[in-house]
C-alpha cells in the first residue's frame, strides 16, 4: 500500500488539490494500491477559495514508495508565498533521501527549492512565476512552456489543471499506461501532455484526441503491448476495417500507425526496465520482442531523434 500525502499550505488551491488526490483516488478504485492522506502545519487550513479544510497535524510514517504532494497557492509573487516551518520542509528534504519522491503543483515548486530539492534538477512552474523560480534558486534549471518535469524523483508541475497531468504521468509510470488511459478516461479529462517533453510517456503524448475507435484500439495496445497483436485482430476487436482503423489511427496520433504505436510503448516500458538493471536481452523479452535485435534497433532510431 502506498501513501499519497498531501501537504498543505494557507491560501491552497482547491484544483491544485482536488485534481491530483481525484486522480490518485481513481486509481485506487480501480483496485491499484493507495490511502490518500493530508498533513498541514494548523489543524484547519483556509483554502484560496474560501473553503476551509481539515488536516492531520502530524506525518506518517512514509517509505520509499510513498509520495509527497504539495499543491500550490494562491500568490502573486514567490517572494510572497506562506511561511513554511523548518520542520516541514526538512520533512520534505528527508523523504526523497531516502528514496521518496515529492512533486510540486505551481507555485509548491517554491517549497521544494526551499528545501533544497531543486538544486541541480530541472523543474517548472506556473508561468507567472517562473522566472522568480529562477533567480530565487539559482542552482535549478527552469524549463518554461512545459506541463511538467520529472528528474531524480522530484516532478514539478506548471500549476493548477497540469496536477492532474503530473499524476496521470505518475500513475502510468507505476502501472503503466493502460491504468492512467483508465483513470483519464473516468475522469473525463484528455490523457494530454507536452509532446516536446522527452520524459512524456508514450500513451500521454497521444491520447489528446476525442476519436472513441482509437481511443479503444489503444486500450487494447496499452493493456496487452507485450502480446502479439496484428492489425486485423486489433481492428476486428473494435469493429473497424484494417483500412479504417490505420486512416483513423494515422489521423488521431499524428502519423503512427497501431504497430509504431506498439513498438514505442515496448521500447519506453524496456527503457524502463533496463533503467531499473535489467539487460538488453531480458528488456527485450520481458516487453514482448523475440530477440534483442528489434530493441537495439529502435533504441538507436530513438537516440538519432534525440
Amino acid at each position: 500500500m502506498s501513501r499519497i500525502v498531501f501537504f498543505l499550505v494557507p491560501g491552497v488551491h482547491l484544483l491544485d488539490l482536488a485534481g491530483p488526490a481525484q486522480v490518485f483516488s481513481t486509481a485506487a478504485d480501480f483496485g491499484h494500491p493507495y490511502t490518500l492522506a493530508y498533513v498541514a502545519e494548523r489543524p484547519q487550513v483556509r483554502t484560496a477559495q474560501g473553503l476551509p479544510l481539515v488536516a492531520d497535524l502530524d506525518w506518517p510514517e512514509l517509505g520509499p514508495e510513498d509520495l509527497i504532494v504539495v499543491p500550490g497557492w494562491r500568490s502573486t509573487a514567490l517572494a510572497d508565498s506562506p511561511a513554511i516551518g523548518s520542520d516541514s520542509l526538512r520533512v520534505l528534504a528527508d523523504h526523497h533521501a531516502r528514496g521518496g519522491t515529492v512533486a510540486s503543483v505551481c507555485a509548491a515548486a517554491e517549497a521544494l527549492g526551499r528545501a533544497g530539492l531543486l538544486d541541480g534538477r530541472r523543474c517548472t512552474t506556473h508561468h507567472d512565476v517562473q522566472d522568480e523560480l529562477a533567480r530565487r534558486h539559482p542552482r535549478a534549471t527552469v524549463v518554461r512552456d512545459v506541463l511538467y518535469t520529472s528528474d531524480d524523483r522530484v516532478v514539478t508541475s506548471a500549476g493548477i489543471a497540469s496536477g492532474i497531468d503530473l499524476a496521470l504521468h505518475l500513475v502510468a509510470v507505476r502501472h503503466g499506461p493502460a491504468a492512467a488511459a483508465r483513470v483519464a478516461r473516468d475522469m473525463v479529462v484528455y490523457a494530454r501532455r507536452n509532446g516536446h517533453e522527452a520524459q512524456a510517456s508514450t500513451m500521454l503524448r497521444h491520447r489528446s484526441h476525442l476519436d472513441d475507435t482509437v481511443h479503444r484500439a489503444q486500450d487494447l495496445l496499452d493493456a496487452r503491448y507485450a502480446e502479439p497483436l496484428p492489425l486485423p485482430a486489433l481492428a476486428s476487436e473494435v469493429g473497424v476495417s484494417e483500412r479504417t482503423l490505420t486512416r483513423l489511427f494515422s489521423r488521431a496520433t499524428g502519423g503512427l500507425t497501431p504497430l509504431r504505436y506498439q513498438q514505442a510503448l515496448r521500447l519506453e516500458r524496456a527503457e524502463h526496465l533496463i533503467s531499473h538493471g535489467a539487460t538488453v536481452d531480458g528488456a527485450a523479452r520481458a516487453v514482448g520482442f523475440d530477440d534483442a535485435r528489434m530493441l537495439r534497433r529502435l533504441r538507436s532510431r530513438a537516440s538519432l531523434v534525440d
